[in-house]
């Protein structure tokens, strides 16, 4: 079968009145996912709680409660921050990471608890299943990446290489995953089948969050400010965009807006960027994924922690929070700890990926 990419022509800017707010965490967000029908969504936060919401009519369906800490052996559930979570691709399993080290296994469907997976040495930052499979990739602030199979509630390797907490990954459907190592200054993809990996290096921030626009093409966000456009062929960026989201502070104090999520439409031009510079960017891959090009502004208030872009296109969820999903180095009171859900008005044309080049020209 051949893989189209989705190439936006005219993207309209969505009217505020459009965007709608879900409310439900007591705590700031801190990841999200969508299920692969776009039916449902699946949010975690601070508060140690996931929540399972209908993306149709914003009402809950679920809510996994938080537990007290020393509860650990009773509650069935998160005693600690979520900092990660992932969804198969046949909408079977959900798994969640935790600040104890923990990734929970869920059956989707009705958020019921199979598994526990211990092994990891430090809060889990990173999770992602591979495409077309039951494999589970995970990465932890103690540098390593831990292989899982879900289905047979399996442990099934760890690889080193990283230097620094990772703090972000993604994975598609080829045997293998990319990682963002923070202040190590370095992007890794791990070749599973090989245990090897190849390194990148170009942001000089930490990098704190990666996302996978097709098999041969990611994107990442530091605190730096800059967002940065990779070719798996190159170790250095094909592009990149230092103070994306502006700086802020005084004159001549002034300080980036730290990147705090990034989201790729798959295999499409299509990339979003958050921080908490009062908006969420959407970014155009031009000139054959050699420029990343801005598209509009999304007024959001708050610390933008997880991005996604729904399966078919049609919109663009945030998770919000009134603090930075690693931390509680500012707060912004006037945000809402919430979940937006935005539409994406757009008129698409579907070209073969061997027309990039024809296009770009």
């Amino acid at each position: 079968m051949s893989i189209f990419l989705v190439l936006f022509g005219q993207l309209q800017p969505p009217d505020s009145s459009d965007i709608r707010i879900l409310r439900g965490h007591q705590l700031p967000i801190t990841c999200l996912v969508i299920s692969p029908d776009d039916k449902y969504l699946f949010s975690a936060a601070k508060d140690c709680s996931i929540i399972k919401w209908d993306v149709e009519s914003g009402k809950k369906l679920h809510v996994i409660r938080g537990g007290k800490k020393g509860t650990e052996d009773s509650h069935v559930g998160h005693t600690a921050h979520i900092l990660a979570m992932a969804i198969s691709s046949d909408g079977k399993y959900l798994a969640t990471g935790d600040r104890n080290k923990l990734i929970m296994i869920w059956e989707a469907t009705t958020c019921s608890h199979l598994y526990k997976f211990t092994g990891h040495r430090d809060t889990v930052s990173g999770l992602s299943f591979q495409k077309g499979t039951h494999q589970l990739y995970s990465a932890s602030h103690d540098r390593s990446v831990k292989v899982w199979n879900v289905a047979e509630n399996a442990y099934v390797e760890t690889l080193f290489g990283h230097q620094d907490v990772i703090t972000g990954l993604d994975s598609l459907g080829r045997e293998c995953c990319v990682t963002a190592g923070g202040r190590d200054g370095t992007v890794r993809i791990w070749k599973i089948p090989e245990e090897s990996q190849l390194v990148f290096y170009g942001h000089q921030g930490s990098i704190d969050c990666i996302q996978l626009i097709n098999e041969e093409h990611m994107v990442s966000g530091a605190d730096d400010g800059s967002i940065a456009l990779w070719g798996i062929s190159k170790k250095k960026p094909l592009t990149m965009v230092k103070q994306a989201h502006s700086c802020h502070g005084m004159q001549g104090l002034e300080q980036p807006y730290w990147i705090s999520s990034v989201a790729a439409l798959l295999n499409s031009d299509l990339v979003a960027t958050g921080s908490h510079s009062g908006s969420v960017k959407l970014w155009k891959c031009a000139q054959g994924f050699r420029k990343l090009e801005p598209v509009f502004e999304i007024p959001l208030v708050g610390f933008v922690n997880s991005l996604k872009f729904s399966n078919s296109g049609n919109f663009l969820v945030a998770g919000i929070g009134q603090e930075h999903r690693l931390g509680r180095w500012w707060r912004i009171k006037e945000a809402k700890n919430s979940i937006c859900i935005i539409p994406l008005k757009k008129t698409t044309v579907l070209f073969p990926p061997t027309a990039l080049n024809f296009l770009s020209a």
